[in-house]
């Protein structure tokens, strides 16, 4: 590849990035109805400039919601790190999920239609849900191992069901605003705390030496 050929992709690739900043930007305004022509505006570019760039408006959303997964897990991680237990650090998600109502709403409606396997985004999802799956598994492992956990709990039953109340609030959420997901999601973290967890004393050293760790690196 030639050093123009280099350059022109790497323009290419900050347009891209300018363009999905700007597309979570108007969707966290409104909505995934928004226009490609609104979201342009704020790059200064035409709508057929946009799908020079993604193709289609689906692929936009998609690579919105993929920007948005990938700054949740680096907060997901760094929270891990620091030594904060799983249920807590589900608990911080909720939190920050509950305060950008738009984004919650496009992810739960393109969830939804891509259940087909024949929609573009079928294979997103079943990868991104096989990856927080296999995720969590090694976060609860860990906790498991450290004797928080007790030994007899089926993990794998507890990351689908996690999962699966997690999904089903922002649902109930979406379709009526006065369902307080937050609050209900610890609700069930209590739930799930007093039938799984083994009595805590102090902090485990795993933890201790995964935050040193962090700290120093």
């Amino acid at each position: 590849m030639s050093q123009q050929q280099k350059e022109l992709t790497r323009r290419g690739a900050r347009s891209r990035q300018s363009i999905i900043a700007a597309a979570m930007s108007v969707i966290a305004e409104q909505g995934s109805r928004a226009s490609l022509a609104s979201i342009g505006a704020v790059v200064n570019m035409t709508a057929a400039g946009l799908l020079h760039h993604f193709g289609s408006k689906n692929n936009l959303l998609l690579a919105v919601l993929e920007e948005r997964d990938r700054i949740d897990a680096e907060m997901l991680r760094a929270i891990w790190e620091e030594g904060q237990p799983f249920l807590e650090t589900l608990e911080t998600l909720v939190d920050l999920n509950q305060t950008k109502p738009e984004l919650v709403q496009l992810f739960t409606v393109l969830v939804g239609e891509s259940a087909s396997p024949k929609h573009p985004a079928h294979d997103h999802f079943a990868r991104r849900y096989a990856d927080r799956h296999r995720e969590a598994l090694e976060v609860l492992q860990n906790e498991q191992r450290a004797g928080e956990i007790r030994s007899d709990v089926d993990l794998e039953e507890i990351v689908v069901l996690e999962l699966a109340v997690m999904d089903g609030l922002q649902i109930q959420w979406c379709l009526d605003s006065e369902v307080d997901m937050a609050a209900r999601f610890r609700a069930f973290t209590r739930i799930l705390r007093q039938a799984i967890m083994v009595e805590p004393v102090g902090r485990p050293r795993w933890r201790r030496a995964l935050a040193r760790s962090s700290r120093s690196s």
